[in-house]
């Protein structure tokens, strides 16, 4: 069936285009019974906007984007993407708009892709994720005009509307937790270097271990993926000063761990304790079943997307700071074996 154009709806209404026009976009220059009528035999005939036609005329483009810069191998199976998208898209759908994904390889591929799309009127607004500590991409999207709102940590948002939770206060409630089981031995195996919130995690791992007597700290930085989280673990394990208790970055690791434990011969939580950063069903079906940081993550994305939609309408946004994420104390953590190793199962 052909698609039914302004020129069909005229037709039927029995007026020009140019009312059909004014009467679609909610302009001035015809009567409300006329518009009401108008938009009966759009909704009658199945009439959709034409997005591109709507941006050549200035027009909203209905839709807002987001740019992945993580490897494409951890969005299948790291939940917190889906479930961060299934927020955003909670709201975009009661407001008709659309989301625009797609995968990039580096900050500058990113600030080129929302130009392009900023420049052709494919998007009214960008989410900005995964914020580094030094970000071209706040002040960038900025020059552009192009409203946006940035995931993490305000310090590193610029200007730009920061949707957050205090990563730092997670972090200290961990590590309470295992040093009042008594572990004295703590690491952490977290995601890049370079990201915002690893900064405020190394940052604060620091800070709690010292303020609890915890002499050794160790972190190691890796791509979230399970392949490294498993190498960066075994590392820990066979080490001379094996930790007791390790803090992942991401369930995949933190699964992945227990894996190399079970290789080693390590009793998990006897030999050592595992926490994982985020909730998700890859916790809980394995065993023992994970100690986990939990928070709302569709929540953020349903909060920022309000928050987007908000600038893209013309109105203030200010900082979202999010409930800081809980530690949930499960099976994965216990007391540390006095003896060392105990290859009990």
């Amino acid at each position: 069936m052909k698609r039914p154009t302004m020129a069909d709806i005229a037709r039927r209404a029995g007026v020009s285009k140019v009312a059909v026009s004014y009467a679609l976009n909610d302009l001035p220059g015809v009567s409300e019974t006329t518009r009401a009528s108008i938009k009966d035999i759009a909704e009658e005939l199945g009439w959709r906007p034409n997005s591109a036609a709507r941006a050549l005329t200035g027009g909203r483009a209905q839709a807002v984007g987001l740019a992945v810069r993580r490897p494409a191998r951890t969005l299948g199976v790291e939940p917190f993407f889906m479930e961060f998208i299934s927020g955003v898209e909670s709201v975009l759908v009661e407001r008709s708009y659309a989301l625009m994904l797609q995968m990039v390889d580096s900050q500058e591929s990113e600030i080129e892709l929302c130009r392009r799309w900023w420049g052709e009127r494919r998007i009214d607004g960008v989410l900005l994720m995964d914020l580094q500590t030094d970000d071209p991409r706040p002040p960038a999207v900025e020059a552009l005009g192009l409203p946006a709102v940035a995931i993490g940590p305000p310090h590193v948002t610029g200007t730009l509307p920061a949707v957050w939770s205090d990563d730092g206060a997670s972090v200290h409630e961990i590590v309470r937790y295992l040093a009042a089981l008594g572990h004295r031995r703590i690491a952490r195996v977290a995601g890049p270097a370079g990201l915002a919130h690893t900064a405020v995690r190394d940052a604060a791992l620091g800070a709690a271990c010292q303020e609890a007597g915890i002499p050794e700290a160790t972190v190691i930085h890796t791509d979230y993926t399970g392949d490294e989280g498993a190498r960066a673990a075994r590392s820990l394990m066979i080490s001379p000063r094996r930790p007791t208790a390790i803090v992942f970055d991401n369930d995949i690791m933190a699964v992945a761990a227990l894996s190399v434990a079970q290789e080693l011969d390590l009793s998990v939580p006897a030999d050592l304790s595992v926490v994982a950063w985020d909730e998700s069903p890859l916790t809980q079906v394995v065993r023992p079943v994970l100690s986990v940081i939990t928070r709302d993550i569709p929540a953020y994305g349903a909060r920022a997307a309000s928050a987007l939609l908000s600038l893209i309408a013309g109105e203030p946004a200010e900082d979202i700071r999010m409930e800081c994420a809980g530690f949930v104390p499960r099976g994965s953590t216990g007391p540390p074996s006095p003896g060392g190793v105990s290859h009990s199962r």
